[in-house]
């Protein structure tokens, strides 16, 4: 399918926009996006595209002077910087995915509009083949309990193409995927495994101190030092990046059935948590 129109000058204001625009080949289209797509998408460094904000802090003045003809943001957004990119007089296309079949649709969207349908077709099916491969191995009796946070103040879950994930991945999710929760409640839980992937904070959760904090320490997760930080472009990014995030759920659901991979950090790499040989 031909678009009508094809865009040739875009700012992505979220990082999956501009990992979806790169895995369609249309980066050459991109003239601006935000720091964590650099983060995300190491490409947009090598070619030196210009920074602007994020979706939750939109600047309209910035948006105008690259004289785009589409600007992508996703959520979350404020009210105000929906109406700072809306003001840049730019066409608008926002995102508000939640589940992975939301994330192949915006995929499938980009790509149309982008001319580049096939591409967007083709970079789908990779994905679900990745995922029902995953399920294909993972398919057995044995299936951990998974909590899994996107925020740590509040606790928030995290959102329901995660826990598709997760239970791709041989897991079950606890809780209610996207909903706020406590730290008490999700110790009456006695989840099998945790995991933090927190916005914006990389791979950098203070995995001993969040287990002190909320009083965790003899939770069966962190008894068996099955507490993980998982970077959070694998798995809060709604792209194809996601299937790198599914690597590392894999690894610290069944460790006896995968491999460690990049990405993934352990609570037993932290000294003051180790038993005392």
């Amino acid at each position: 399918m031909t678009s009508a129109y094809t865009p040739s000058r875009v700012v992505s204001l979220q990082p999956s926009a501009t990992v979806i625009l790169a895995a369609i080949g249309k980066l050459d289209c991109l003239a601006a996006c935000t720091k964590y797509c650099a983060d995300v998408c190491p490409e947009v460094k090598e070619r030196g595209i210009a920074i602007v904000s994020d979706s939750w802090t939109a600047d309209s003045k910035q948006i105008t002077q690259l004289h785009p003809d589409l600007v992508i943001a996703a959520v979350p957004y404020q009210e105000k910087s929906v109406g700072e990119i809306l003001k840049s007089g730019a066409r608008f296309f926002g995102l508000a995915p939640r589940t992975l079949a939301d994330i192949y649709g915006d995929i499938e969207l980009i790509a149309r509009l982008m001319d580049a349908a096939e591409r967007g077709i083709a970079v789908v099916a990779q994905m679900r083949n990745a995922i029902d491969a995953m399920r294909v191995v993972t398919r057995g009796p044995s299936r951990p309990r998974v909590y899994c946070e996107e925020w740590g103040n509040p606790l928030i879950m995290s959102q329901p193409w995660v826990a598709e994930l997760i239970e791709a991945a041989g897991g079950q999710f606890v809780g209610e995927p996207g909903k706020q929760t406590t730290a008490e409640a999700i110790l009456k839980e006695a989840p099998d495994v945790v995991i933090t992937a927190w916005c914006g904070a990389g791979d950098r959760v203070p995995l001993e101190r969040i287990v002190g904090l909320r009083n965790w320490e003899n939770m069966t997760a962190v008894q068996q030092r099955r507490v993980f930080c998982i970077s959070d472009e694998l798995l809060n990014t709604p792209a194809p990046t996601l299937i790198n995030g599914l690597r590392a759920l894999a690894f610290a659901i069944h460790p006896e059935i995968f491999p460690h991979c990049s990405g993934l950090r352990s609570i037993t790499d932290v000294p003051t948590l180790q038993k005392e040989g």
